[in-house]
């Protein structure tokens, strides 16, 4: 690390306070209103808040195969 940033066993606790003080925050919205006020910023947001929850033990096939037989169609008359 260049001499400026200090002994570099103090970046550790220079980074949880940063973001906790939130500097990392208001750095992100500094560069975004820069790269915006000259157009560089395509804002497109996106938002999933799709759950699904399944029991533990929901995750696998059933023991012993299915209890429904696929037709082969052979019997249909």
């Amino acid at each position: 690390m260049p001499d400026r940033y200090g002994p570099w066993a103090s970046l550790p606790t220079r980074f949880c306070r940063w973001a906790l003080d939130g500097t990392f925050n208001r750095m992100l919205r500094a560069a975004q209103a820069k790269a915006d006020a000259v157009g560089d910023v395509k804002w497109l947001v996106a938002v999933d808040s799709t759950v699904v929850r399944a029991h533990q033990h929901a995750a696998g096939a059933r023991k012993g195969g299915s209890a429904t037989q696929l037709s082969d169609g052979s019997e249909a008359g």
